[in-house]
């Protein structure tokens, strides 16, 4: 009988990585159903939709969505990086799939471009609202500060 130390196996896993494995159902074949790929695609869809930016013209439209695209990417990819490494510490050692890798990175970056939006929508509707209070003219600034006195 031959004898084995740790130093002689090129990754010794831990007890809890151990059952975590004897555990996990047979690996599956990523994106091999229709509806994975269908459903990975309309949330692509809809993270690329969350980030349109309106303009006067195309060229706008374009430039907003691209600068909206690379502000929010950086808070999704740190947020995603952390629940992936979150999940792996959960699930001892086990990374999800590159498809539901990208699922949570699209479903992060959907929430920080709607709450960019709200922020963005809801400075340009304050800025137009001071300007409109600036620019109008009221019935007390028309007429003269006191009444005339009749004698």
């Amino acid at each position: 009988m031959v004898k084995v130390t740790k130093e002689q196996i090129p990754y010794h896993k831990t007890k809890k990585q151990e059952t975590a494995l004897e555990t996990q159902k047979p690996e599956r074949e990523t994106m091999t159903i229709l509806r994975e790929k269908i459903t990975l695609a309309l949330t692509a869809l809809a993270w690329v939709v969350f980030h349109v930016r309106t303009g006067p013209d195309w060229s706008a439209v374009i430039t907003g969505t691209i600068i909206q695209l690379l502000s929010t990417a950086p808070y999704a990819l740190g947020c995603t990086i952390i629940l992936v490494c979150l999940l792996r510490f959960f699930t001892g050692g086990v990374t999800p799939p590159w498809d539901r890798i990208l699922r949570i990175f699209f479903t992060i970056a959907i929430f920080f471009a709607f709450f960019f939006a709200l922020y963005e929508y809801g400075y340009q509707a304050e800025k137009i609202r001071l300007q409109e209070e600036a620019d109008s003219t009221t019935l007390s600034r028309s007429l003269p500060d006191e009444t005339p006195k009749v004698k």
